[in-house]
């Protein structure tokens, strides 16, 4: 170990509880699909709805989660979060032990525990620049999704092996074990975050706070080209993300543990990605190296329907690779400009604001791709959804950030819409103290 996880004690917890919870959704990303696919015979529609439900609560509670971030300390609120999910988890697998398992089941969970996943990613990514100082925060957020991205690996490939040896809903028992990690990984942290500053004489209007991160995302040209392709780009992404199962089981006809294996070995890409990522941007720039990995390094996107029997799930292995890498690498160099360009009291917001945007189309693609899959064949809605991958990535090649080098560190004068009640704290910025979807 080097650099931060050998001298910052707490960031250390964090890294180690953040990367068993990437585990553990690796392996229900995995398990639920194949619950719905092998043990309840679910239409290629409702494994869609499945993968809808674990997304619809960023549409339904993103925006007022983020006022409350802003509001209150976020690492109680993330304690919560990861002690409802821990519940929910080992719940199912009890329950289908005594005959209560049915595709109504799996969505409530998918909806209660996707909730609980908008409190704790909207906590999570405003937490993190109160426990870094801003020279460390680049290093922290490329280990973070660096582990992210190992564990995702380990979690896919140790999910069809344990949907291979013990039943796919039991896979759901490690999910809910990496939550009980996380909880005691966040109860070790020694640092305490002060309380967010109240505004002395200001209405605390959940509607005006909640209009205020809105207008943070539309009046300012570089987070509303970033909102704006996270949503696009989102959509494509679960829309093929969704078929993924159905696919390699019912089109290419890989086995359960097959399965696991094969989204193990592409997922790769995503630690190969934040590998280059810094290095990348030193030498080409931020903005540049944006373009990059979210236009060029996907396009590989194209090779995924191709995929076959036998050596034809390398071109599997090789589309989602380059997937991978893309989103990795570009949500590094997204969320570290939104922790040095953002005033840290509207991080929350910010976060939600955009997050609604960007998470809020999961739902919608993964919805369209079980309805093109129905009405179209399998095969047909995943060349439908990975072309719109790259595609997406012309809203980046027609904006901003094609005409500079360096995605810029704080807003010019008059680059924002009309500043919200928040403006006057900007100058607070330089004395902190130090999250495949795009974020």
């Amino acid at each position: 170990m080097s650099g931060l996880l050998r001298r910052h004690r707490d960031f250390r917890l964090l890294w180690c509880g953040e990367t068993a919870g990437k585990f553990g959704a690796a392996v229900s990303n995995v398990a639920m699909p194949l619950v719905a696919v092998s043990t309840l015979h679910a239409s290629t529609f409702a494994v869609g709805l499945i993968s809808a439900c674990g997304w619809l609560p960023w549409l339904l509670i993103g925006l007022p989660v983020g006022v409350w971030v802003d509001r209150l300390r976020r690492r109680p609120l993330m304690l919560a979060a990861a002690a409802l999910s821990m519940v929910l988890f080992a719940a199912v697998p009890v329950l289908a032990r005594y005959g209560g398992l049915d595709l109504g089941l799996l969505i409530a969970v998918a909806l209660l525990t996707g909730a609980a996943a908008v409190l704790f990613q909207t906590a999570y990514s405003a937490y993190l620049p109160t426990l870094l100082a801003p020279a460390d925060q680049a290093e922290g957020n490329a280990k973070l999704h660096g582990s992210a991205s190992a564990a995702q690996i380990a979690g896919q490939g140790a999910s069809g092996l344990i949907a291979q040896l013990a039943g796919a809903v039991n896979g759901l028992f490690a999910h809910a074990a990496t939550f009980l990690v996380a909880l005691l990984c966040l109860l070790g942290i020694r640092h305490r975050e002060p309380r967010p500053a109240s505004r002395e004489g200001t209405p605390r209007s959940l509607t005006g706070e909640v209009a205020e991160g809105l207008r943070l995302v539309a009046g300012d040209r570089w987070f509303r080209t970033l909102t704006l392709f996270g949503a696009a780009s989102n959509l494509a992404l679960m829309g093929y993300q969704s078929l993924t199962a159905v696919f390699l089981v019912r089109e290419v006809g890989l086995a359960p543990g097959a399965v696991g294996g094969l989204l193990a070995l592409a997922s790769t890409g995503g630690i190969a990605g934040a590998f280059v990522v810094r290095r990348t941007a030193g030498r080409i720039g931020t903005a540049r190296a944006m373009l990059l990995f979210e236009l060029g390094v996907p396009c590989a996107a194209l090779l995924i329907p191709l995929t076959s029997p036998g050596a034809g799930t390398l071109l599997y292995v090789a589309g989602s690779f380059g997937v991978s890498a893309g989103v990795v690498a570009g949500n590094i160099l997204k969320v570290s400009f939104q922790q040095s360009y953002c005033p840290p009291p509207l991080l929350g917001r910010l976060v939600a604001s955009s997050a609604f945007l960007n998470y809020g189309t999961l739902p919608l693609g993964a919805l369209l791709g079980g309805a093109l899959g129905s009405a179209l064949g399998v095969r047909t809605a995943m060349w439908i959804m990975t072309a719109g991958v790259p595609l997406a990535a012309l809203i980046l090649l027609f904006s901003p950030v094609r005409t500079v080098r360096e995605l810029p560190v704080r807003p010019a004068e008059g680059e924002r819409g009309e500043p919200g009640p928040g403006a006057a704290e900007r100058d607070g910025a330089a004395e902190r103290d130090g999250a495949s979807s795009r974020h």
